[in-house]
Formats: C-alpha cells, sequence, structure tokens
C-alpha cells in the first residue's frame, strides 16, 4: 500500500469500527495520531554501488535517538514522481547552457513515467518558470529553449520557490539544481533554502557547474553550499567536472529507481522540539559497508500532506 495513502485509510477504517461500537467520531480525533513520516533512502556499498535487495527486517529507525516501528516499507517505491528541474542561467555559466539543455532534454525522455510529472525553471537576477509540472516531454523541450542568460544569480531564492511548489504535491518531490553555487541575488538565505526544502519534504539533487577548474576565481562557498543542501535533504550533489551532465543526470536516474520508503508514527516524541533528527541503520552490517542518505529530519509544524 502506498505509504502517502496509509494513515488517511487508517483513520477512516477506525472511525467505522468506533461508530459500530457507538463512539462518537470526535473522541477518535482527540486521540488518534495519524502523522505518517515517510523517509526516502538510499543505501551504497563500499566500492559506489546501489544496494537494492534490502528487506524491512534490515533496517533500524529512530527519531531524536528514540527508536521507531517501521509501519511502511516499499522498495523501488512505484510512488509519483515530482519533479522540478532548475537550471542556472546567470553569467559565470551562461558558456554550458546550450549543453546543459541538451543534456536536460535526455534525462527527461528516460525519467519520466506515466504516473511522474516535471517542471522547469531558469534562475539568474529572477526566477521564472518555464514549463509548469507536465508529463508530456514536449513540454518540457519547450521550455528549454527558452532559457535565457542574465548576470546575477537568485539561487537560494529557486530553491524556496520551487520547494513550496513542490511542497502541494502527492509522492516523491525532487529538485535538481543546475549552478555554479555562486548567489549573488534575492532575499533568501541558504538557511531558508534548506528550512523550506525540509519542510517541504524535498529532496534536492546539485550538479556543481564550475565556470573554471582553479580554486582562484571559483565561489568554493557555493560549491560547499550546494553540497550541504543534498547531504540535508537526502539527495546527492555531482561535479560536471567528473564524467560530465549527461553521467550526473544518469546517476540520479539510477538514485530515483532504488530508493526506500520507510514510514512511521512518531511515537514518545519529546514534546517542545522544534526540528525532530531522524536516523536510519543498518545493524547487521559492518561499520562503514554501507553509507545510507536520507533527510536528517522534519519540522513539526510543517502542513501534514501525507494524511
Amino acid at each position: 500500500m502506498d505509504g502517502w495513502k496509509h494513515s488517511r485509510r487508517t483513520y477512516w477504517w477506525a472511525l467505522l469500527a468506533l461508530a459500530s461500537l457507538g463512539l462518537p467520531a470526535q473522541e477518535l480525533t482527540l486521540r488518534m495520531d495519524v502523522k505518517l513520516v515517510n523517509v526516502f533512502v538510499n543505501v551504497i556499498d563500499q566500492n559506489g554501488a546501489i544496494v537494492s535487495g534490502l528487506t524491512r527486517e534490515d533496517f533500524a529507525l529512530a527519531e531524536d535517538g528514540r527508536p521507531q516501528q517501521i509501519a511502511v516499507f516499499e522498495r523501488q517505491s512505484d510512488l509519483p514522481l515530482n519533479l522540478t528541474l532548475a537550471i542556472d542561467t546567470s553569467g559565470s555559466v551562461h558558456k554550458d547552457m546550450a549543453e546543459e539543455a541538451d543534456a536536460a532534454r535526455r534525462f527527461a525522455h528516460a525519467l519520466l513515467r506515466p504516473q511522474d510529472q516535471m517542471s522547469l525553471m531558469q534562475f539568474a537576477t529572477e526566477v521564472l518558470e518555464l514549463t509548469p509540472f507536465t508529463n508530456k516531454v514536449a513540454q518540457i523541450d519547450h521550455g528549454l529553449g527558452q532559457l535565457r542568460g542574465d548576470w546575477a544569480t537568485s539561487l537560494y531564492d529557486a530553491i524556496c520557490l520551487a520547494s513550496g511548489r513542490l511542497g502541494g504535491k502527492d509522492g516523491r518531490k525532487v529538485l535538481v539544481l543546475v549552478s555554479d553555487g555562486d548567489d549573488t541575488a534575492g532575499n533568501a538565505t541558504y538557511g531558508k533554502a534548506v528550512e523550506q526544502a525540509l519542510r517541504n519534504e524535498v529532496i534536492i539533487y546539485s550538479i556543481i557547474d564550475v565556470p573554471i577548474e582553479a580554486s582562484a576565481g571559483r565561489d568554493l562557498g557555493g560549491e560547499h553550499a550546494m553540497i550541504s543542501l543534498a547531504e540535508q535533504t537526502g539527495g546527492k550533489s555531482f561535479y560536471v567536472s567528473d564524467g560530465g551532465l549527461d553521467k550526473a543526470f544518469a546517476r540520479i536516474s539510477d538514485d530515483l529507481r532504488t530508493q526506500y520508503l520507510l514510514g512511521y508514527y512518531p511515537k514518545n516524541q519529546e514534546p517542545g522540539r522544534p526540528f525532530h533528527r531522524i536516523q536510519v541503520t543498518i545493524p547487521r552490517a559492518a561499520a562503514g559497508a554501507f553509507s545510507i542518505r536520507h533527510r536528517t529530519g522534519y519540522y513539526p509544524d510543517s502542513p501534514a500532506k501525507n494524511q
């Protein structure tokens, strides 16, 4: 059963059960916690290969150090994929724009399934949505043909805007950023961008396009920010120099096809915490045998979209 539907069905079955006993539905509403926390997980072995054959019993899950019971488990999730591709068109990476558009076309054509949707944004001085969410690759192709350059870079504004629009979707929510990490315009900060991504359950994949190989003249702080954004949200970062754009897009596609979904109903929560940290482990594995990626946690006051 899809994790994002599980809690709603549980709720209504419980309502019916109480009705048969003559108990008021209000009593159920007050006593029953229906917030299901979904965690998408990727597992990599020591050789960098994706580990795709694990079972529910292989995983252990904790919130703020307190063990939780895994209520929902899916392997190679069929949940709908909602993906926003946001491309930096500022002056520092303008020379690679045509190559980025061509690689993005191949990525969209290879990735999208009937249940998936994709949108396209460009960001420079301003953030513009070129193609709203669609399943039609021809519309994505058309949007990629409309990329236009400018000088400044509103990277964090783009993350906040994309996260907000993805947040209203059901299923998996993914933001793929193509940029050198240099934020020179806009109002949002790195902290605000991370918070918006986590609040909206968005997984960020960062494709870092450095304008030059030498450290001098590069925004190393911006590159580190893109790496950290991916780590905080359970995604991954790639340098274009490590095999080119097509290889980076292909690795993102592989990652999305081999995710595990772990869902749990929080128990024994410590009251008053503004942010709950999630820990996923594989207890039977030797130390260092696997690298596990997932979002670092969630804000309890975020709108619940999985009920």
